[in-house]
């Protein structure tokens, strides 16, 4: 029989992590391992592995989700288990989860997903899920063309023998939808919802046009950074990704200065630094260092924050084409 390993990455929340691991405990088929990727948690969630006896674990500084996942996943193929259920630690699977999404495996090589399921009303998508709003809409057990990693997402060993994992110097937010287009776009692999297979998650609250503190949100920039390397595995082309990439700067541009209420200026302004990270593939910035940069720069005065916003849009507007002379040459 082939075996399952359940993977879960987790950083600084240790309730929440005890209530995924005490509902993978409860599965009706039980996964036969449980592994958790602990990225450099500060508070008691390694002394709680330690006293987890049913649990592998792997203590690593803070390399974000990217890092967390590629190290579980790996590690999971390493040890030649078949089947890898990635989830991270906000969420946790109903207890005939596992059992559901192992009976719709038909033998076909196929990411498969749980339904994304809100843990409060227990009945709403949290995202969007084909045309369905709620689990009771779905009458089927498949639905077709649809996932959203890494909530309960099952991979199979073959898919790592032939993508990979994801990718580790992406740190988060993009990394989950990068390593999802390379596996049903550049490699063919078809991807579906098991419907009755229900991992619940809290609703999603982010909304890129709510107004974000200029000084403090740091994930904003890999938002940024990491959307070329998404539209890289979505496309074929390189041109049509970095024109997609070009038109999500210029529509990310234009929320900030409709939606946003504070620091218009200086949000604009900062758009194209991690623009510039991406196409220069410099993955080098952390968390800290982005909030240094974030601090030093909010400190400038509001004149040389106006210079620098007009500069920027400038390059933004009437440098595409060397931009995608730039990648064409990679």
């Amino acid at each position: 029989m082939e075996k399952v390993i359940a993977v879960v990455v987790t950083y600084n929340r240790q309730a929440l992590l005890s209530e995924c691991i005490t509902a993978l405990r409860n599965q009706t088929r039980k996964p036969d391992a449980i592994l958790v990727v602990n990225n450099g948690s500060t508070d008691n969630t390694e002394q709680w592995l330690e006293q987890q006896k049913d649990i592998h674990f792997i203590n690593q500084k803070n390399v974000g989700s990217s890092g967390g996942f590629a190290t579980g996943i790996n590690w999971a193929y390493q040890n030649k288990y078949s089947w890898i259920w990635c989830m991270d630690d906000d969420g946790y699977p109903e207890q005939h989860a596992l059992a559901n999404m192992l009976d719709a495996d038909d033998g076909c090589l196929r990411l498969y997903n749980c339904a994304v399921v809100d843990k409060e009303n227990k009945k709403s998508f949290v995202w969007k899920t084909g045309e369905f709003k709620t689990i009771d809409e779905v009458k089927g057990k498949i639905i077709e063309g649809i996932g959203h990693p890494f909530n309960g997402t099952m991979l199979h060993r073959r898919i790592v023998e032939r993508v990979g994992v994801p990718q580790p110097k992406f740190f988060l937010w993009g990394d989950e939808t990068e390593y999802y287009y390379r596996i049903i776009k550049q490699n063919g692999i078809p991807v579906c919802t098991v419907a009755d297979s229900i991992h619940y998650h809290p609703a999603s609250a982010f909304s890129y046009k709510q107004d974000w503190d200029y000084k403090t949100t740091w994930k904003m920039y890999f938002y940024v950074r990491n959307r070329l390397h998404i539209h890289k595995s979505k496309f074929s082309s390189k041109v049509v990704a970095m024109v997609n990439y070009c038109c999500f700067l210029v529509a990310f541009a234009g929320i900030v200065m409709v939606y946003q209420k504070t620091n218009k200026l200086k949000k604009l302004n900062f758009i194209l630094w991690p623009a510039a990270d991406a196409l220069n593939n410099n993955f080098s910035a952390t968390p800290g260092s982005i909030l240094e940069k974030l601090r030093l720069r909010a400190d400038n005065n509001l004149n040389n924050g106006f210079v620098n916003a007009v500069k920027n849009i400038w390059s933004l507007l009437f440098t595409p084409s060397s931009l995608v002379k730039k990648m064409q040459t990679r």
